[in-house]
């Protein structure tokens, strides 16, 4: 993989960067969309397909890409495909720190030292080239605007910024309510991208943390069947806690 193009995790990166403050909107959410990034990234380079709900490795071969070989590594060690809910909704410890190193080696931002309350050391991130922000900004735009369908990286882009929230931080207040719907809707025009982003957001919802449930004996079969039409009881849905990644950017 050429790095004349840039990667669609380093660009959600890019489109949750507040130009005013250095931070990134929706921080716990923008770590599992980064995780979900990468798997649309890896499809599209021919290395992963969808497999249902999960993720099938068909081409191991590394993409000159270090932190997207390393994902592609481990699923490749998984052995069988893998759900992409449990995926994405699993450690990834320095994700985004990952890429904002990586953004700043590549002069796209600047690391501008800080302190919180005058004592906590902090590291706040500047967009040093506006112009690519503003053409990552123009194609969702565009999207969005003209109706036209999007070209596959587009399609992506535009699901993972609604499955990590970040409509409303780029199409703020009621007047931007219209755009966040048509954002939504974007979700449609890609497949690996819908699916990636339904599981971003079936994590936040709790759905990872779920226990799938085995066969029913044959014994038990009838009475489960027959049970099946009365309402659930039981413990209400917790939400999931997994080892999202602490950034350095707040």
């Amino acid at each position: 993989m050429g790095r004349s193009r840039r990667t669609i995790p380093e660009e959600l990166l890019l489109l949750a960067l507040d130009p005013a403050t250095g931070t990134t909107a929706q921080p716990q959410s923008l770590d599992l969309g980064l995780a979900g990034a990468q798997l649309v990234e890896l499809a599209l380079a021919g290395r992963i397909a969808p497999d249902g709900d999960r993720i099938a490795v068909v081409v191991p071969r590394p993409t000159g890409d270090p932190t997207l070989d390393c994902a592609l590594e481990l699923l490749r060690r998984r052995g069988a495909p893998v759900r992409a809910v449990h995926w994405i909704g699993g450690p990834r410890l320095g994700l985004r720190q990952t890429y904002l190193s990586h953004l700043e080696r590549c002069g796209m931002v600047a690391a501008v030292a800080g302190q919180m309350c005058g004592v906590l050391p902090t590291t706040r991130y500047q967009a040093t080239d506006t112009a690519i922000s503003r053409e990552i900004r123009s194609r969702l735009d565009s999207a969005i605007r003209t109706g036209v369908p999007p070209d596959p990286r587009t399609a992506a882009l535009a699901a993972l910024a609604h499955a990590v929230g970040l409509g409303k931080h780029l199409y703020p207040g009621n007047e931007g309510r219209s755009s966040r719907s048509r954002l939504r809707d974007l979700i449609r025009h890609d497949p690996m991208g819908g699916l990636v982003a339904h599981a971003v957001m079936d994590v936040q919802n709790g759905a990872a943390a779920q226990p799938r449930r085995g066969p029913a004996p044959a014994g038990r079969q009838a009475a489960s069947t027959a049970r099946s039409a009365e309402p659930v009881r039981g413990v209400p849905m917790q939400p999931h806690h997994g080892s999202m990644a602490r950034a350095v950017a707040h």
